[in-house]
């Protein structure tokens, strides 16, 4: 177990020469490129955002359960042993070479992890076989020597993996100077203050606008790509008349523009949390491909991130004039944090994130869904997945006990970009009523509204559902999440006592 333990830290610390290569979150992306749809879905729904600890959390157990029987079968022999710590050590080599992101560095780590996890456990052995012996009448090696090294490899174990954390690169600073530079930039299009009227925070809603440590994440990075805007590049190419490259420097000498925006997950259920607004700061992503000359049958906009993650957007939907689709850099007042795709990501008003919202974009391929797929829909999701009308019930929680009279039902509805005109809310099954509706920000965004209901001691169920601009009223009608978003009016018991 401290073999492996030794293997694991010193592959971590040797990463560091190149992100991605570390062998344990390596092995534990492939885990999650190959999982089957179901698993995934599963894994979402039942842990939401703690999905990634548990899963590294999960492998660790595995691991450790499987050296401790290697090392019970190495009494006699060291060849189980030794052939576990070069088993796993190959493994790790395998899915680095394979992986998106491998380099000419990338191995490194992995060789790096087998040398010590291999020297870690023949050293050991070797040490306990010596004590063993020594038992028998053979020549003298204490039991403390056998402790004193032990503690030594576990000891350099903890040393070199917390290394591999705590020497890893800090965009702290490349985020405070992009954040200077937008607070000094000009921006030709700024986002209108929020109304005072737009959120019934005093009825349950969120706040309108959330904020950067709240804004819901849900991505395939088991650890977050790590690149500083001065080394930062944007490549575009593929079936355009001019290929374009980018620096973070050419972004924000273009034209930048400010919008609220509210981004959802294809992932959400029926009432679900992966939705969230923000006052988004980019370029304008429709002006940049115009100027690179967009050929005619170029159906898809393929958009890679710098940890390989791919996504697949249709083109005619991101040319659309109006639609508002943006290479965004900055987020609520500054630089986009680590985790929301510093130093700049794709978002598409409209269009769910799995197929429009790259983050840690780092190039754009203009070209056909029939020639190339992104990452989902080579699992099966949908091709286009616009974003369907939904609502949702912020209050009363379900389950929750409220006291007898008039009750506040309040919740957020969403239809972008088309905008929400309308939300009905029924009690136990009765007469839809009418919603107030919140003040309207814009059709990219998602709208609050609250409902009165007095209410007798017992068990109740409220319902909603919302109407978009164009007069389609959400669904009555259940769809999951995958392929393509989920439906349905959502419903909240709770009883009033």
């Amino acid at each position: 177990m401290l073999a492996v333990a030794a293997a694991l830290g010193v592959g971590h610390l040797v990463a560091l020469l190149a992100p991605g290569s570390s062998p344990f979150f390596a092995v534990g992306d492939t885990v999650i490129r190959f999982s089957p749809q179901w698993l995934t879905e599963f894994a979402k729904t039942t842990f939401g955002t703690a999905d990634k600890p548990i899963l590294l959390g999960s492998m660790a157990v595995v691991i450790a359960i499987v050296a401790a029987v290697a090392g019970l079968a190495s009494r006699r022999s060291a060849r189980p042993g030794l052939t576990l710590v070069v088993v796993l050590g190959v493994v790790g080599l395998v899915v680095v070479i394979f992986a998106p992101t491998f380099g000419p560095l990338s191995v490194l780590a992995p060789i790096a992890s087998i040398v010590a996890g291999v020297a870690s456990f023949l050293w050991l052995h070797r040490l306990a076989t010596r004590a063993a012996v020594a038992r028998t009448g053979g020549p003298e090696v204490s039991r403390r020597n056998v402790l004193i090294g032990t503690a030594a490899v576990g000891a350099g174990a903890v040393v070199a993996g917390g290394g591999g954390v705590l020497l890893a690169p800090s965009i702290d600073d490349a985020r405070a100077r992009v954040t200077a530079r937008l607070a000094a930039a000009t921006l030709t299009e700024t986002a209108p203050a929020i109304p005072a009227g737009a959120a019934f925070v005093e009825s349950g809603t969120p706040p309108f606008v959330t904020s950067n440590a709240e804004f819901y994440r849900v991505d395939t990075a088991l650890s977050l790509p790590l690149q500083s805007e001065q080394t930062w590049s944007l490549r575009i190419g593929g079936m355009v008349d001019r290929p374009i490259a980018l620096d973070f420097d050419d972004i924000m000498s273009r034209p930048l523009v400010e919008r609220t925006i509210t981004m959802t997950c294809v992932s959400n259920v029926v009432g679900g949390p992966y939705i969230s607004t923000a006052d988004f700061v980019g370029v304008e992503l429709r002006d940049v491909l115009l100027e690179a000359g967009v050929r005619p049958g170029a159906d898809q906009l393929l958009s890679t991130s710098l940890d390989g993650w791919t996504a697949g957007s249709p083109t005619d939907v991101i040319m659309e004039p109006g639609r508002g689709a943006l290479i965004a850099v900055g987020m609520n007042g500054e630089a986009l944090p680590a985790e929301h795709g510093f130093p700049a990501r794709l978002i598409v008003p409209g269009l769910y994130g799995f197929l429009s919202a790259t983050k840690w974009v780092t190039d754009i391929e203009l070209t056909t869904f029939d020639a190339a797929q992104g990452y989902w829909l080579q699992r099966g999701w949908g091709k286009f997945a616009p974003i369907k009308t939904q609502s949702r019930i912020d209050f009363p929680k379900g389950l929750s006990t409220q006291p007898p009279g008039r009750l506040t039902v309040a919740g957020i509805a969403w239809s972008q970009p088309t905008g929400i005109s309308r939300v009905e809310v029924r009690m136990d099954g009765g007469e839809w009523q009418d919603a107030e509706l919140a003040d309207e920000v814009n059709t990219r965004t998602w709208r609050m509204w609250r409902a009165d209901f007095d209410l007798t001691p017992g068990s109740h169920t409220v319902q909603t559902r919302a109407t978009d601009r164009d007069g389609v009223t959400q669904t009555e009608m259940r769809a999951d999440p995958i392929p393509d978003g989920a439906s349905g009016w959502p419903a909240t018991i709770f009883t009033v006592s």
